[in-house]
């Protein structure tokens, strides 16, 4: 996903002078080939992400599309209030990019791992909030935001994510069918496909034919997708790798509880609400918090028969 990103801002900003992109002194192994073809709309920052984000609205607020861009939280948690009262508020044209979310930087720890982002940007007022799920996904978001007033917050991955055939129909505001299914649907966000997938081939070869959605956007959420699944399957299964807290398992439980009438119940498989203390890869942690193919297996069979 990061590559594709930095070949979509590399197109877009070809056809947009006004567009500009701020690092926060990381990622020149990838934007190089931006900076060295547009070294005037190319900002390092350096590593003070507040200053950044104070930088990256005022420009935006003199007409520049502005995308600011650094890893994990440094981009989102570190520079919260600037986003929210520099840029939200002011509904500033400002793209904040984070590139590794979840567990991507797992063995530098807790401190490097992304899993409260999700809920955080969703609460700010203004703010668009997007995870795709693969490098199609990541292309058309890209330029989905860049042509989107205001401030959006794209997730994305570091890279080597599983390409999804049904990613070509992606649109803001718009859930993904992947796979057609009964009973259960898996629902998820972000880069996890790879471990939903597996799951689905997993629970069908025991006899589940789970129904597998896509939902690269949080905000605005599809709530017309969300209340066909409340209406169809028996249980809705969120997955994210992110706290079960505020991101996609706290947007659909907004959307059910205001239901009438529903089926469906849900079940979120996430980080509980703890911090990810354990150090390890992005497999390994996803592992030990339940957020493996395996892991998702199991807290479906055992919520479907229980």
């Amino acid at each position: 996903m990061r590559d594709r990103f930095v070949q979509t801002l590399i197109d877009l900003a070809s056809e947009d002078e006004n567009l500009h992109l701020i690092t926060g002194d990381l990622g020149f192994g990838v934007l190089q080939p931006f900076w060295e073809r547009f070294p005037k709309q190319f900002t390092n920052a350096g590593i003070a992400e507040q200053n950044m984000t104070g930088f990256a609205a005022g420009m935006a607020l003199e007409g520049k599309t502005v995308y600011t861009y650094s890893i994990g939280n440094f981009p989102t948690l570190r520079a919260l209030e600037q986003i929210r009262n520099d840029c939200a508020y002011h509904d500033a044209n400002v793209k904040v990019v984070s590139v590794g979310g979840g567990f991507v930087y797992g063995a530098l720890g807790m401190s490097h791992h992304a899993t409260e982002d999700l809920a955080i940007m969703r609460a700010l007022p203004n703010v668009t909030v997007v995870a795709p799920s693969d490098p199609v996904q990541a292309d058309l978001a890209t330029r989905a935001i860049h042509s989107r007033p205001g401030t959006c917050y794209l997730r994305l991955g570091r890279g080597g994510e599983r390409p999804l055939e049904s990613s070509a129909g992606f649109e803001i505001g718009k859930a993904i069918e992947v796979f057609s299914g009964d009973d259960v649907a898996l629902v998820f966000t972000g880069g996890i496909a790879d471990e939903v997938l597996e799951a689905r081939e997993m629970l069908r070869s025991l006899g589940v034919n789970p129904a597998v959605l896509s939902f690269p956007t949080l905000k605005p959420l599809d709530v017309v997708a969300v209340e066909r699944l409340a209406e169809k399957f028996s249980m809705i299964v969120s997955i994210e790798e992110h706290t079960t807290l505020g991101g996609l398992g706290g947007a659909l439980a907004e959307v059910l509880s205001g239901l009438r009438e529903r089926t469906a119940r849900l079940v979120r498989v996430g980080l509980d609400d703890c911090y990810s203390s354990v150090v390890g890869s992005q497999k390994y942690l996803r592992d030990v918090y339940g957020m493996s193919a395996r892991g998702i297996v199991a807290r479906v069979l055992e919520e479907r028969d229980g």
